[in-house]
């Protein structure tokens, strides 16, 4: 897919949060092993509802943001991404056939950090409808 062409892909946008288990992975690293539990396990990619494209006027300036027990942790806008969302899906497009339905995450604001067991989680993108909640089980 060309850049040029690339958001006429796009059906719509959602937030998401990528968790990883860094205690699994940190163990998985040490022993050369992947790190595919540290990052697919039960609950690691809680995903907000679904905005049609057309809801969406400017993907490249939105404001994300996550809370920890109601405490901010990372704010960020996609103005801020190294690479366009056009680049992101047309490099993608080359290595990976997507799919109808395919979620692409784009990566994180600074402000990353562990959580434990009862933290509670809110993800958004601001200005939108498109919030999760969530508590940590493990």
């Amino acid at each position: 897919v060309s850049e040029h062409e690339a958001l006429q892909y796009v059906a719509g946008y959602c937030v998401a949060l990528d968790m990883t288990a860094r205690c699994w992975q940190d163990k998985a690293k040490k022993k050369g092993l992947p790190w595919t539990a540290a990052k697919g396990f039960d609950t690691s990619l809680p995903v907000g509802p679904f905005l049609a494209a057309s809801l969406v006027p400017n993907p490249m300036a939105l404001t994300l943001w996550c809370k920890v027990n109601g405490v901010q942790r990372q704010r960020g806008t996609t103005a801020d991404m190294l690479f366009d969302i056009p680049r992101l899906i047309s490099v993608v497009s080359k290595v990976h056939t997507l799919e109808e339905g395919d979620l692409l995450l784009t990566g994180t604001p600074a402000g990353v950090g562990p959580v434990t067991a009862g933290d509670s989680i809110e993800i958004g993108i601001e200005g939108l409808q498109s919030t999760v909640s969530f508590n940590v089980t493990q």
